[in-house]
């Protein structure tokens, strides 16, 4: 029941976020253009799109997590990842755009990939955990090159978000995680290109 309100609250509703503030509320708003106000709404929306796939991933592992504290560990990122939800949403409403048609499709497809991989064993999700947080660090780097440096409050936010991925692969790895095999890791890059192309348009 928890897991359905949970995917409730991702997909449409106001998601349960820690006791930390948003980040753009550090900065003042910078001057965009009509093209770079555009484009960091589209970004935004990639990573949005990107923190309703950690959801249903963190849920999907949640199920099937053998280990007490792994399981904790789970739980307590996924309540992390909802923080960078609420911050995309909210700087993808001030861009005066929209989120992902395909949320929904995003959510589901990875809470099946998350119990699976938690099925495999708590060293193997703990290493899909790794590896995901390492290339949503990639991807977050990508972006902050992309957007305007006068685009200060989506800066903020992606900042923060890259640090909190970067210590969620770090405290998978310090947990147990397995290395995963390397076309393992080109299929989760494959399908990550994919998904971001499509909610860079839909």
């Amino acid at each position: 029941m928890m897991q359905l309100d949970t995917g409730l609250r991702t997909l449409f509703g106001k998601p349960s976020v820690t006791e930390r503030p948003n980040p753009e509320n550090t900065v003042a708003e910078g001057e965009l253009s009509a093209s770079e106000k555009e484009l960091a709404g589209r970004l935004m929306r990639i990573n949005h799109s990107g923190e309703v796939a950690a959801q249903g991933l963190y849920q999907g592992q949640a199920l099937t997590a053998k280990l007490p504290d792994v399981r904790e560990k789970m739980e307590r990122a996924a309540e992390e990842e909802n923080d960078h939800l609420d911050w995309c949403k909210q700087r993808i409403n001030e861009l005066d755009t929209r989120t992902s048609y395909l949320n929904t499709l995003w959510y589901f497809g990875s809470v099946a990939i998350g119990a699976a991989a938690g099925l495999a064993g708590d060293k193997w999700s703990l290493g899909f955990v790794a590896e995901t947080e390492h290339q949503v660090v990639r991807h977050l780097t990508s972006h902050l090159n992309q957007i305007s440096e006068n685009d200060h409050k989506s800066r903020a936010i992606l900042e923060q978000m890259k640090e909190d991925e970067g210590h969620h692969a770090t405290a998978a790895l310090d947990a147990g995680a397995a290395e995963l095999p390397v076309p393992v890791k080109k299929f989760m890059a494959l399908t990550s290109k994919i998904m971001t192309k499509t909610v860079y348009r839909l």
